[in-house]
């Protein structure tokens, strides 16, 4: 069977930084190929990725993941119902989720009691949910019309499955690409259509640490001690990273379906999402410790694949580390001739490579070697071609 598999392989330089750290503030890591190397985890990168697609995508096509899913309804039923004030929307808004989701939602044991000086607090899920801004907008509506008993309301069957029915379906581009786990709602999940390897670092990397002070603005030099006002350290690591990532298109568009718009082709809901994952996958950052270390980099080469089988990750190839030039230092040269060669080997020894379309973006002369992996395109005109072929092996003209 023809598949449409996309791959994103990625090499970027980060200087000092600490973009993802561990629960004792060191930057994370990874033993691979008996050696230490830099890692950042693939949540950390999902999530710079989901927080891009605001600056890019319509807000109705995205979704949120809260364990506040209560509150949120609650201010959509208010919103068409003015008369309805915010306890009972709490309360329509739980017994709302319970029942489409099957997920238990009430108020937290730290938080019960708090009510008895103030208002009563909201009541929440136990884990984080996933809706997409259409599902909520459902769900409220049929809050609405339930206003006047809704545990009877959901009492009848085909009102409850209505409620699952508007839970499972136009999900949101963000849940359609990273899935949804509910744990008292199997029926609703949703199979991630996206896979982000953990990014790590080509070479051995060390962790370093920053000695810091800080001074205090209105201390008198004359009548007050001569030390800092604080000090600290902070641990940082800098590498050049292999990054990677794969979308089943096909599994993508059958989560997505029609999309949020009526008026337009069944093809261009999954066209939509594809390019604003390669767009903001490749262009955004996890925020660790970004005000210290201002480490805004882009990646130095980019080459992305179409294949009609199964997702390949090139990442075996820096298994041996790469090795600084000693007179001239930098792993990205010997990186980039290190990929450049691999893919090709690897494709001719398991007859994948043939009819994949291929595009490369790169910088700069230490990525010269890539250059001959495909057909090179700045960031917007890759985006298109990927939009294009994307549209073309779905159906669309």
């Amino acid at each position: 069977m023809t598949r449409t598999i996309l791959e994103i392989h990625a090499l970027q330089t980060v200087p000092p930084s600490c973009l993802n750290r561990d629960d004792t503030g060191t930057p994370k890591s990874a033993t691979y190929g008996g050696v230490r190397r830099s890692r950042v985890s693939s949540q950390a990168w999902k999530r710079a990725t989901r927080r891009a697609f605001h600056d890019l995508l319509d807000p109705g096509e995205l979704g949120v993941r809260t364990r506040k899913v209560a509150e949120l309804l609650a201010t959509r039923i208010m919103g068409l119902d003015g008369s309805i004030e915010q306890p009972e929307a709490w309360a329509l808004a739980a017994e709302t989720i319970q029942t489409a989701t099957g997920s238990k939602i009430e108020v937290p044991k730290r938080k019960a009691g708090k009510g008895k000086e103030g208002p009563e607090p909201a009541p929440e899920s136990s884990y984080l949910m996933f809706l997409s801004a259409h599902q909520l907008d459902g769900l409220a509506e049929l809050a609405v019309k339930g206003r006047d008993d809704i545990k009877a309301f959901f009492k009848e069957k085909a009102v409850k499955e209505q409620a699952k029915q508007i839970a499972n379906s136009k999900h949101s581009i963000d849940i359609a690409l990273f899935g949804r786990m509910v744990a008292d709602g199997a029926d609703i999940n949703v199979d991630a259509a996206a896979q982000v390897a953990h990014a790590i670092s080509v070479h051995r990397a060390e962790t370093e640490s920053d000695y810091y002070t800080a001074v205090d603005d209105y201390k008198d030099r004359e009548t007050d001690d001569l030390g800092a006002g604080m000090i600290g350290t902070v641990e940082f690591t800098s590498a050049t990273l292999y990054r990677y990532a794969a979308v089943d298109v096909d599994l993508l568009s059958r989560n997505l379906g029609r999309g949020m718009r009526e008026d337009e082709p069944v093809t261009e809901p999954v066209r939509r999402a594809v390019e604003a994952f390669v767009q903001c996958f490749l262009t955004s950052l996890p925020t660790g410790k970004i005000n210290t270390f201002g480490n805004h980099t882009l990646p130095d080469a980019v080459v992305v694949k179409i294949r009609s089988s199964r997702p390949i990750n090139f990442v075996s190839v820096f298994e041996e580390p790469c090795q600084a030039d000693p007179e001239i230092g930098g792993h990205l040269r010997q990186a980039s001739e290190a990929l450049a060669s691999y893919i090709p080997e690897v494709e001719r020894a398991y007859g994948v490579g043939e009819e994949s379309p291929t595009w490369v973006v790169r910088v700069g002369k230490n990525t010269q070697a890539l250059s001959g992996v495909g057909v090179e395109l700045s960031l917007p005109e890759l985006v298109s071609a990927i939009g294009t072929e994307v549209t073309r092996r779905q159906g669309g003209e």
